[in-house]
C-alpha cells in the first residue's frame, strides 16, 4: 500500500493528512505554526510542529511513524517554502516532495485538483489559476502598497478614507465614520487615521475591521455598498485575467474563491455574479481546504488523480 501526505504550514497551525493510493483520507493531524520563524529557532520550531502533526495523523491512521515512507509529500506555507527544503526531507520520508505557497495548495484544495482558478481575499488578495496542460498563472499580490485591490485591508483603507472625507466636509455622509471610531475607542477619524499608521495597528488588525464596511453595507449604507461592490469588481477582474491567460473562450473553467473577505454575502455574490458572465465558467465554493489541497499536490506529483474520501468512522 502506498501512502501520500499533505501539509498545510500555516501562520496558527500546523494540519497534515494521510491518505491511502485509492484518495481515502486515513488521519488528520494538528500542530503548532511552522513557519514565520527567526532562525535561530526555526528548525526546532519546525520539526515540532511536524512531529506533533505527522505523529497525531499517523495515529489516527493506525500506522507506525518511525517505518513509514511515503510515495510523495506536498507541503504549503503562508511564508514561502524556499528556506524548508532541508527541514522537510529531514522529517518526512518520501519518493516525492513538494514544497509550494500556500496559495496554490489552497487553489487545488477548492477545485479538487482540477483545472481551474482561485481568487484569495483575506489580508491581502492574489488570483491565481492551472490549467490542464499544467501551465500556471497569478495575478496581483503585490502587497499592501502597490497592490491587494479587494482585500480586506483594502476595504479598511477604503472606509477610512470616506470617514476622513465626511469628517472634513468633502464627502457624502456614511455610517462608516461613527462605526469605526466606536469599534477602536477613537475620538475622531484624524487620531484613528494616525493610529492605523503605528505598530499598534497591524495590516491584519486593520483588515478585520472590514466587517464593518458589510455591517453597514447591509444597513443600507451607499458608500459601505459601493466599496464593496468595488472590491468586488476587482477580485472578479482579477480571476478574469488569469482565465483569460490559461483558458480559450468559453472553455470550461472551474472559479471559486476563499479567505475572510467572502464571507461578505454582498462581495461573494456579486463576484460569483461577474465572473460568470463569462461563458464556460462555473463559480463554486471551495470543495476542500488547503490541507486537502496538499494531498491532491502529492498524488499529483506521482501523476495519479483521485477523488479524497473520508475514512469511515
Amino acid at each position: 500500500m502506498a501512502y501520500f501526505l499533505g501539509v498545510d504550514g500555516g501562520q496558527s497551525s500546523t494540519t497534515a493528512l494521510i491518505a491511502d493510493e485509492s484518495g481515502q483520507v486515513l488521519g488528520r493531524g494538528v500542530g503548532g505554526p511552522c513557519n514565520h520563524v527567526g532562525k535561530a529557532e526555526g528548525r526546532a520550531r519546525f520539526e515540532g510542529a511536524i512531529d506533533q502533526c505527522l505523529g497525531d495523523a499517523c495515529a489516527a491512521a493506525g500506522l507506525s511513524r518511525e517505518s513509514l515512507h511515503f510515495a510523495a509529500v506536498c507541503m504549503g506555507f503562508s511564508g514561502g517554502a524556499e528556506d524548508k527544503e532541508d527541514y522537510l526531507r529531514a522529517a518526512v520520508t518520501a519518493e516525492h516532495y513538494v514544497l509550494t505557497t500556500d496559495a496554490w495548495i489552497a487553489l487545488a484544495g477548492a477545485t479538487g485538483g482540477a483545472p481551474g482558478v482561485m481568487t484569495i481575499a483575506g489580508t491581502g488578495s492574489i488570483a491565481l489559476g492551472r490549467n490542464a496542460d499544467g501551465l500556471t498563472q497569478r495575478v496581483g499580490g503585490w502587497g499592501y502598497v502597490y497592490g491587494d485591490e479587494g482585500s480586506g485591508f483594502d476595504i479598511t483603507r477604503q472606509a477610512m478614507r470616506a470617514a476622513l472625507r465626511q469628517a472634513e466636509g468633502w464627502g457624502p455622509a456614511t455610517r462608516l465614520h461613527d462605526l469605526l471610531l466606536e469599534a477602536e475607542k477613537a475620538p475622531d477619524a484624524n487620531t484613528l487615521m494616525h493610529w492605523f499608521y503605528t505598530d499598534a495597528y497591524p495590516r491584519v488588525r486593520v483588515a478585520r475591521l472590514s466587517r464593518l464596511v458589510d455591517e453597514a453595507a447591509r444597513d443600507g449604507d451607499t458608500v459601505a455598498l459601493e466599496i464593496l461592490h468595488n472590491a468586488a469588481q476587482q477580485l472578479a477582474t482579477m480571476a478574469s485575467v488569469v482565465r483569460e491567460r490559461l483558458f480559450a473562450p468559453e472553455e470550461p473553467a472551474i472559479i471559486s474563491y476563499v479567505g475572510g473577505v467572502f464571507q461578505s454575502e454582498i462581495v461573494r455574490e456579486r463576484y460569483r455574479m461577474l465572473v460568470t458572465l463569462e461563458d464556460g465558467n462555473c463559480c463554486v465554493a471551495p470543495i476542500h481546504g488547503p490541507a486537502e489541497g496538499a494531498l491532491l499536490e502529492a498524488f499529483r506529483a506521482c501523476g495519479i488523480r483521485v477523488s479524497l474520501r473520508e475514512a469511515a468512522s
